[in-house]
């Protein structure tokens, strides 16, 4: 009885596909002078004495307050930005899109020529929007309009509605169109075909997204503080350069609860839609 070959076919190509990445990489740890000693907590070098000064946390009836109310400016920020992003979002992504064209309800129809000329620019405008980080947006804005959240408002509802017009439009043109195109065929216009025969079928999948772009709007939120966008990564920044360990610990915590409430908002309502 001949005895089965149990050596994997795939090891040698696997291996020469893990031999070709180390040689693709080792160029690029090299050149970036990367030394992941310095992030061991060794009490003889800075990151040690820096990660030491963390524990305990602050959590003063000063500082509290000053933390309380900076993460409600975080949240203002966040939530104010996406409010404004959605404005511009909505109606650019139903513009982008082709699933509410009547060439494209209409069996063998002609693309309407209105249609193509309003629809390039407004994906070349979403393109442009989102190609910005919101970091640089907010430098911008930041020189703009002063330092504070107003800045980080504006960056955010910018580079947003970039984000969320193109990923709608993308939903919007993935989804079933025949409903929606069976109501514009009996006569129906083409938003009461886009409320009745489009959006129950992505409502969940849209609000998903949404409330997953406010998450990421938060962390957001807090890298642009450091430019003087105020919230909570100001307040690091700060505590930061007094090296105040314990309170960036602090909000450090505050940042990973915000978080953590925003992934179980997003399940709650997942759950109500389902």
């Amino acid at each position: 009885m001949l005895k089965a070959d149990s050596r994997d076919p795939a090891a040698w190509p696997r291996l020469l596909l893990t031999l070709l990445a180390i040689a693709v990489l080792w160029p690029g740890i090299h050149l970036s002078e990367l030394n992941l000693g310095v992030l061991l907590p060794d009490s003889q070098n800075e990151m040690g004495r820096f990660v030491a000064q963390f524990w305990p946390p602050a959590h003063d009836a000063a500082f509290m307050q000053i933390l309380l109310t900076a993460t409600l400016q975080t949240l203002a920020i966040a939530t104010a930005g996406m409010a404004l992003a959605l404005l511009l979002a909505v109606p650019a992504s139903l513009l982008a899109s082709r699933a509410l064209s009547l060439s494209a309800a209409s069996r063998g129809g002609v693309p309407s020529r209105l249609g193509r000329l309003l629809r390039w620019p407004v994906r070349g405008l979403l393109i442009f929007l989102r190609s910005v980080p919101e970091i640089v947006w907010a430098l911008l804005f930041v020189r703009a309009v002063g330092l504070g959240p107003a800045a980080g408002v504006l960056a955010i509802a910018i580079t947003y509605s970039g984000m969320l017009g193109k990923v709608y439009a993308e939903i919007f043109e993935s989804t079933d169109q025949r409903p929606a195109h069976a109501l514009m065929q009996a006569g129906s216009g083409r938003l009461a075909a886009f409320a009745y025969g489009t959006l129950p079928n992505v409502a969940a999948e849209l609000l998903s997204y949404s409330v997953y772009r406010w998450e990421c709007a938060i962390r957001a939120s807090v890298v642009m503080g450091f430019v003087g966008a105020g919230g909570l990564g100001q307040q690091i920044d700060l505590s930061i350069r007094m090296f105040a360990g314990g309170e960036v610990a602090s909000m450090l915590l505050m940042f990973l609860l915000l978080v953590l409430l925003a992934d179980q908002f997003s399940r709650l309502l997942r759950w109500r839609l389902a």
